[in-house]
């Protein structure tokens, strides 16, 4: 067994390995960028190696950087974690020879299927189904765009060397062809140095089922179950579950031994993912096999009851497969949700920000939180926003189920915008309780999932008042504040003669609200959209006891940059307050131009400086966060001018072109 392991990796993937090794008394050494200098895995790791700057492509993807540090700090071995250079032939190949374990599959393996169009001929001559399209070297854009004529509309464009989603678009009509392509193609350059492309029969209603493959250096194979990974947003993974609903015993075993077969037939060690669509006939296609560690692997280790991470460094270091397959068990039903900083009423848009608080549901045998961040960290623009993932566990899907929804409505997360009420939306929604599951779910389903928590203001703004006033009044007690007996540090509302009324106005729900506070001992009267409310209640810290009339209520009250959030059983309530008018002027205006809406860079532009343009024609693609963005004109008008070129770095809200919009 090894002595000491680095990770090639950050985050929450980095955090996992760590743990695990920690259990098997491996010693760890974590790499770092300059932005991940204060992060958790390199707090937890024993050793921490420096890398170089931010951006991966200038630090975690250097494999010599990578290779030199391993060999600096003596680790025996290399663990890739997931994306970055975990499929990369060329540095598994470069660990060989260096002397240091690559812990995953050999290069030869990598390399047969980095190519998605070289992996679905191995897998025709293997015997694995595949799905019809065209798989082939000619990259004339008319010989691709003919495939898909001739096939059919919709059709799949994939990057050959492609994963996660990146350089893949859905093409429904022969004019959407061209673009489609050539985003796809922009894209597929940027993520991986290749623009290769195959085309796809695009299935209408398939679900996505991949299975957990392991092989070892003794010619033992073996599948871990299945996961239903079918719910998604741009082609990338919201909800996995396992095992995969209504999935029969036979139907199991099928795909399971398609699995190891494709498996076999590129000599694979360690773990892997192979990948199928499974259409609504039982008939399945192999789609693509992942060499390496998925993301969703917690789902699989909460039913069977093994450590994946654990398999991986006993195979990597000679030992056998810990199971046969008659071993496999199979026990409950897990799920996982990908809590991100993004925002799904904005096609998904990935947010940055400060976590300035952050409090995840209590992790017990049934809830299992994998992150790599802690309260306070920051989410940064360089790498995936990907704050954590939540898995829960129980005995059925149904109870399962119910772990998920009351962990996600328990996460209190501030300082950025997240996707836990969609995720909470969809995980609640009768369609995925009922488990009608296909890749375009989110799509079918959009009414439930977008769905706004009602809005009661006279609920909410009764609450959030108080607990603004009780904080207020906390704070002004502190032993910093002073003197606690000087009556200049009494922040009660007392007037002589007078009621003792504190005055608030807040904003929330994009309005601003004017809330009145009579003080009277314990009582509070609040009086807030056209409504009083009798109340009682204590702030310990950031909880909140409340006590309305007998009804006693708990909620959590967080203070960050942006304001203040009540979270309640609920939902949660932001708001900010508004303080009195200065007669300070901080309007301003964009003079009609379009702005950047993150930090990026400036991939190409499309349309030329005076040219006239109609509305939502595309104007220019910028990248940030790993995907495209494209900007559109609002309005039919004119293209004034660029104030960037491609390859400039643009700031999250900066002005990006001059555009004159038609007069009607």
């Amino acid at each position: 067994m090894f002595n000491k392991i680095l990770i090639a990796n950050r985050g929450e993937i980095a955090c996992r390995v760590i743990k695990t090794a920690r259990e098997m008394g491996i010693a760890t050494v974590a790499v770092y960028s300059d932005a991940d200098r204060d992060a958790l895995h390199v707090a937890m790791a024993d050793e921490a190696i420096h890398i170089g700057p931010p951006p991966a492509r200038e630090s975690y993807l250097l494999a010599e950087r990578i290779l030199e540090a391993a060999v600096t700090t003596h680790a025996d071995a290399i663990h890739p974690g997931y994306g970055f250079l975990s499929e990369n032939a060329a540095f598994a190949q470069a660990c060989s020879d260096a002397g240091v374990v690559f812990i995953g599959p050999p290069p030869g393996a990598i390399e047969a299927m980095g190519s998605k169009s070289a992996a679905k001929r191995i897998m025709g001559d293997a015997g694995v189904p595949l799905v019809p399209g065209y798989h082939g070297d000619d990259q004339d854009p008319a010989v691709l765009k003919q495939s898909a004529d001739d096939m059919g509309y919709p059709v799949l464009l994939k990057a050959t060397a492609g994963g996660g989603g990146k350089g893949m678009r859905q093409v429904w009509a022969p004019e959407e062809f061209d673009e489609a392509l050539a985003a796809a193609k922009r894209e597929s350059m940027a993520g991986f140095g290749d623009d290769n492309m195959l085309v796809e029969k695009y299935l209408t209603k398939p679900r996505h089922v991949e299975l957990q493959v392991f092989c070892d250096n003794h010619g033992n194979g073996v599948y871990l179950a299945e996961r239903d990974c079918s719910v998604q947003r741009r082609h990338q993974k919201v909800i996995e579950e396992a095992p995969a609903p209504g999935m029969a015993e036979a139907l199991r075993q099928q795909m399971g031994d398609a699995a190891v077969t494709a498996a076999r037939a590129i000599d694979y060690r360690g773990a892997g993912t192979v990948e199928f669509l499974l259409d609504e006939d039982g008939s399945f296609y192999f789609m693509e096999m992942n060499t390496r560690l998925q993301v969703e692997h917690p789902v699989t280790e909460m039913i069977t009851g093994q450590d994946l991470v654990r398999w991986q460094l006993l195979v990597a270091s000679g030992s056998p497969l810990p199971l046969s397959q008659g071993e496999v068990r199979i026990n409950g039903h897990a799920f996982e949700a990908r809590v991100y900083a993004e925002d799904p009423d904005n096609d998904f848009l990935p947010a940055t920000g400060t976590l300035g608080f952050l409090q995840p549901p209590e992790e017990s045998r049934h809830v299992r939180v994998d992150t790599g961040v802690r309260q306070g960290d920051d989410i940064s623009v360089y790498y995936d926003p990907m704050i954590a993932k939540l898995i829960v566990w129980d005995e059925n899907r149904e109870r399962a189920l119910q772990r998920l929804a009351t962990a996600l409505a328990e996460y209190r997360i501030g300082g950025t915008v997240t996707n836990l009420d969609f995720l909470y939306n969809l995980s609640t929604s009768k369609p995925f309780v009922d488990a009608e599951l296909d890749t375009s779910f989110i799509e079918r389903h959009n009414d439930l999932i977008f769905h706004e928590r009602h809005q009661d203001l006279a609920q909410e703004l009764p609450l959030a008042a108080l607990a603004l006033l009780l904080d207020k009044q906390n704070r002004a007690a502190a032993p910093a504040a002073g003197d606690p007996s000087s009556p200049w540090n009494d922040s009660s509302g007392w007037r002589m003669n007078e009621p003792h009324v504190h005055r608030l106005t807040l904003h929330c729900h994009q309005a601003e609200h004017a809330v009145e506070i009579e003080q009277r001992g314990e009582l509070y009267l609040v009086s807030a959209a056209g409504t009083q409310t009798r109340l009682q209640g204590t702030l310990n810290g950031e909880q909140l006891l409340i006590d309305r009339e007998g009804h006693r209520l708990r909620g959590t009250f967080a203070r960050t940059h942006d304001g203040f959030t009540l979270y309640m059983n609920d939902g949660a309530c932001h708001f900010q307050e508004v303080l009195p008018d200065t007669g300070e002027d901080d309007s301003g205006g964009s003079g009609g131009g379009l702005n950047a809406p993150m930090n990026g860079t400036i991939v190409e532009l499309l349309a030329a400086p005076g040219a006239t343009v109609k509305a939502d024609e595309a104007l220019l693609v910028m990248e940030a966060m790993k995907m495209e963005h494209t900007i559109r004109a609002p309005a039919d008008g004119v293209v004034d001018s660029f104030y960037y070129q491609p390859g400039d770095l643009v700031d999250g809200g900066a002005e990006l072109l001059a555009f004159t919009a038609q007069e009607e």
